[in-house]
């Protein structure tokens, strides 16, 4: 059926005779995308992936050709060759090829240097494109092919060059000035900058505190049962003495109710999922990552399950309502349903794009891994509630007097009169302040006499603000207007990967409170200890990074301001809707750029971020903290001294910004020597990569739940022999002259380790039966696919 639509199809399109047997070649960026697009087409048609991009800037020097308008120098990445290969002779064979990447701007890039290294002719060359993989759109879409959109081949040709510019312009001023191997980047740099500035927002937080005073009155209902209220205080006092001459006031008042105030109130739904949306939500409801809410997605997309995922679109299609619409009646009533039209505020976003929905509304759910079921389930709810009635609420408001005092005591409650939407799904939020929620109030009447049980003014503290998480970083950078929903997910991975930011959690500290009681016309005080400041999954600057930050703020001021990055965005938008030619917005960026670049070569000096903490009580020497070689160090003693410096790694949770002097002096206590075992001595240090025990010659690692400076010889001996047992098992046999073949036990099962690769052993496959020939064989299998040449693993054979 779908063969004979098509060949109708193909002969009104090109308007001449075409054979039945017809070739055509799809082209898509991954294999799971060509699976399923291979399901909804015939026999006539090969679909092929490229594997992402085939092409980019070449890597000798910038790859931009400066004297020819900055033309960039592309050239076929190496692990591509082959993939580039096997299109080209498809292409030979095929009459019409379908460039099918993905419909954002990286996707018309690929379908551009597909068609440029390909050599493909316009005359059989077709783009298509589509937001969902479904058999209908995919038919849609060759029924409606374009050209290839140079517009948005241009935005992001832009952002690519301007990207390419500063990273290897600014990055080699960091290895001369700071430390070798650190990069700076457009986008990544800006983002550092708000969580290091965000840090040091933290650091100078001083708390202050009030009084916080709430009740709890009793009444009798109409049955004259007992009932209990809970009220809270209209205001807050600021000292002790305020918060006990009040309490004060009320031995001997009296308590009535002043007034009963009820409000309707409504709540509405979210609007559908876009992509800085999903990966804010996955963050909170399921505690995904970013990266991995954008790979779930992704996978959810290729296998047809839901509508592209990189989108800053809210808006959905008619076909998409009119289902949603079916799905809500027939789960929960017509009175359930009211139609939204979401649109998108921001000028870049496209609303012939589509927000992330299900393809199928009807399919509550999808097969998959726990992930992508997890996920899919989210993206269903959303979409579903966004076309759900409001709900309707109630909320009471009792005022309570108080005899001969100005204040008030205030009662709240909220109740559900309609749950609406709320049936199906609620919007959660990144807002770390204590809320507490109270339900339905118990009947009161105006003027109606209350009896104070107890009246207690608690010390309560300002909170600091919040670090951020990815997901709030992604909401501040969307705010800001830096970035787009394709480099969220990548940025928010390289500024952890190049270390300058760690995702990481802190253990609550402790606290002390006053709290004024009271009852039975008697106010007691006592003091009280609280937990508060603990965190999870939040992101904090490494000491590298603040240091980098510093000097990229210092000496390219335009390149770290926000606005600059956000109207570069707005300009590579420009590009995409024809307004802006792309090599004029690099020309401008250069002329400005360069200059800044060359200064900074010339006047600047080498940043380590040093700071001095104060003299060293024994030697009398100055101890200062700063950025060394492998990190974070302290330091003794000055280069200038006759005496050359001493030195001490900073631990993990230490940072050059706020560790005290006293917390420096503690790290010069070690090494510490342990004693003797086995006639060979234990020495405790901290290194590179944390608090080690060192004996005979070997190193044993110090978990992180313990303190190296407290570490006894008793426990480093059990360390040891736990480390000696774990390495006992981890070799399961080994082969060779030189004992350079191993069959080892690892994380994910067990594994060969040959010449400092590591190769698979087939599930079934029992690995202490391995043989020797065996062993080399599964390297000779896998070695095509690790880049390795085979007559390097064939025993008796010299290496090439």
């Amino acid at each position: 059926m779908v063969d004979t639509y098509l060949f109708l199809l193909f002969c009104t399109q090109f308007q001449k005779p075409i054979r039945i047997m017809s070739k055509n070649l799809v082209i898509v960026e991954s294999p799971a995308k060509a699976k399923t697009i291979e399901k909804f087409l015939g026999k006539d048609f090969e679909v092929m992936s490229s594997m992402g991009h085939i092409r980019d800037l070449s890597d000798k020097g910038l790859g931009i050709d400066f004297e020819n308008n900055y033309e960039p120098q592309y050239i076929v990445s190496p692990d591509k060759k082959k993939i580039v290969a096997d299109l080209k002779k498809a292409v030979k064979a095929a009459d019409v090829i379908w460039l099918a990447s993905d419909e954002d701007r990286e996707g018309e890039a690929i379908a551009w240097h597909l068609a440029e290294e390909l050599k493909l002719k316009k005359d059989n060359t077709k783009r298509i494109v589509f937001h969902e993989i479904t058999k209908d759109a995919i038919l849609r879409a060759i029924e409606n092919p374009r050209d290839i959109n140079l517009d948005l081949v241009d935005a992001q040709q832009a952002r690519r060059v301007l990207d390419r510019i500063v990273g290897f312009e600014i990055s080699p001023i960091l290895w001369r000035k700071v430390r070798p191997a650190l990069s700076a980047g457009r986008v990544q740099s800006v983002a550092v900058r708000l969580i290091v500035e965000r840090e040091r927002e933290i650091n100078n937080f001083v708390a202050e505190s009030s009084y916080k005073v709430s009740a709890i009155f009793t009444s009798k209902d109409t049955n004259g049962n007992p009932v209990e209220l809970k009220a809270e205080l209209s205001q807050r006092f600021a000292t002790k003495e305020e918060a006990n001459a009040f309490l004060e006031s009320c031995k001997d008042a009296e308590f009535s109710v002043d007034n009963i105030e009820k409000k309707p109130a409504k709540k509405s739904p979210a609007p559908p999922f876009t992509t800085s949306t999903l990966q804010q939500e996955a963050a909170r409801k399921l505690g995904f990552s970013v990266a991995q809410t954008m790979m779930v997605a992704q996978r959810l997309y290729e296998s047809g399950k839901i509508t592209y995922m990189r989108t800053d679109s809210v808006n959905l299609s008619n076909l998409a309502i009119n289902t949603a619409k079916s799905e809500i009646i027939q789960i929960a009533g017509e009175k359930y349903v009211k139609i939204r039209k979401f649109s998108t505020k921001s000028k870049g976003a496209q609303e012939a794009h589509e927000a992330i929905r299900p393809t199928y509304m009807n399919a509550h759910s999808v097969e998959g891994t726990a992930q992508e079921k997890r996920l899919y389930e989210l993206i269903w709810k959303r979409t579903i509630a966004s076309q759900m009635a409001d709900a309707e609420l109630e909320k009471t408001n009792i005022y309570i007097n108080i005899s001969g005092s100005k204040h008030q005591f205030v009662a709240s409650g909220e109740v559900i009169i309609f749950d609406g939407f709320l049936k199906v799904y609620l919007e959660s939020t990144d807002d770390e302040q204590d809320t507490e929620t109270s339900g339905l109030l118990p009947t009161m009447k105006k003027g109606e006499s209350l009896t104070a049980n107890e009246i207690l003014a608690q010390e309560r503290f300002t909170q600091r603000p919040p670090r951020y998480t990815e997901a709030s970083l992604v909401r501040k950078l969307e705010e800001l207007g830096i970035g787009r929903p394709s480099t969220y997910a990548p940025t928010i991975s390289t500024i952890q990967n190049r270390k300058y930011v760690e995702k990481g959690d802190r253990p609550a500290e402790k606290r002390k409170y006053s709290e004024l009681r009271l009852k039975d016309k008697k106010i007691t005080e006592s003091q009280k200890i609280e937990n508060y400041g603990a965190e999870k999954a939040k992101l904090f600057p490494e000491d590298i990074g603040l240091v980098v930050n510093d000097f990229l703020v210092e000496f390219f001021p335009n390149i770290m301001d926000y606005n600059f990055t956000a109207n570069i965005e707005k300009e590579f938008d420009s590009i995409a809707e024809g307004e802006l030619k792309w090599n004029k917005l690099i020309d401008d960026f250069y002329k400005k750029f360069h200059p800044v670049v060359e200064d900074t070569l010339k006047n600047s000096e080498r940043q380590v971020g040093e700071r001095v903490l104060g003299i060293d009580p024994k030697s009398g020497r100055q101890l200062s903290v700063k950025i060394g070689r492998y990190g974070p160090i302290a330091q003794i003693g000055t280069p200038e001294e006759e005496e050359k410096p001493v030195f001490a790694s900073l631990r993990k949770n230490q940072s050059i910004e706020s560790i005290t002097l006293e917390d420096a002096l503690e790290l010069f206590k070690l090494p510490r020597n342990l004693g003797e075992f086995e006639d060979k001595t234990m020495t405790v240090a901290v290194g590179r990569f944390g608090p080690y025990i060192r004996h005979d010659g070997k190193f044993y690692s110090i978990p992180k739940t313990e303190d190296p400076l407290e570490i006894s010889a008793e426990r480093a001996i059990e360390i040891i022999e736990e480390k000696r047992e774990s390495d006992k098992n981890k070799v399961i046999n080994v082969f060779g002259d030189k004992g350079e073949i191993q069959v080892l036990n690892g994380r994910y099962g067990p594994y060969i380790a040959f010449e400092k690769n590591n190769y698979k052993i087939p599930k079934n496959t029992d690995a202490a039966t391995l043989t020797e020939e065996q062993c080399r064989e599964l390297i000779a299998s896998q070695a095509d696919s690790m880049g390795k040449k085979k007559k390097t693993y064939t025993k008796g054979k010299k290496k090439a």
